[in-house]
């Protein structure tokens, strides 16, 4: 089966172009594009989509303005992130937000294949290029403490592999555990770090140096 991909650029040629690279092979569909932000968002309602390709320099509503709304309508979608805008900014507001990856335009065709494919698999994708700036800028950062310190071993031994993109399963066996048993430690995260989904708690691990990009 094919994986449903949505592109949202303002500039037909870059989506014609991400559109033929895509589906050259075979195994990707592009089912809906847009050319600005409130377009963008209306076909994401109606079309099923997998995967959203997103620039940040969009009419109506930016990229940024987009993703965030996606998040608070909890729109079940990925959401990669492909930009010009190589400023740590741009990251780091896209990370905060919780886009599932970054990359720039100038990348290589096999980079952002692998980024889809990384994004889809629930992981969190930053072109290689970005993620020492962004590590160390993220260092930096005050931490949240309390929150930290509220969870017990076992509750970060679990958010450092969701942060690592594991599933349940995986989790699971790695820690010698029930899935059941890791959905309750993920139930309890959340409350205790005030996220709602796993890639807002891979966030607030990134963002507190739990874990590092690499």
């Amino acid at each position: 089966m094919k994986t449903k991909v949505m592109i949202a650029d303002d500039h037909n040629l870059i989506r014609e172009g991400i559109k033929q690279l895509l589906e050259f092979d075979g195994s990707m569909e592009i089912v809906a594009e847009a050319s600005n932000g409130i377009d963008c968002l209306e076909k994401i309602e109606t079309v099923d989509v997998e995967i959203l390709l997103l620039d940040i320099n969009m009419p109506e509503m930016n990229g940024l303005e987009v993703l965030e709304e996606i998040k608070n309508r909890k729109i079940d979608i990925k959401v990669l992130i492909l930009t010009v805008h190589n400023e740590l900014e741009y990251l780091i507001k896209a990370v905060d937000i919780g886009a599932d990856g970054y990359i720039l335009k100038d990348s290589e065709s096999t980079e952002l294949k692998r980024a889809i494919h990384s994004v889809l698999s629930g992981e969190n994708y930053i072109q290689a290029s970005l993620i020492p700036a962004l590590n160390n800028r993220l260092a930096n950062r005050d931490i949240d403490k309390d929150k930290i310190d509220s969870l017990t071993t076992r509750e970060m031994e679990v958010l450092i592999q969701v942060a690592n993109g594991m599933s349940n399963k995986e989790i699971a066996t790695n820690l010698n555990i029930s899935e059941r048993t890791v959905k309750n430690h993920i139930s309890n995260i959340f409350k205790k770090t005030d996220v709602s989904d796993r890639t807002q708690a891979a966030v607030f691990a990134i963002k507190n140096n739990i874990i590092t990009l690499f």
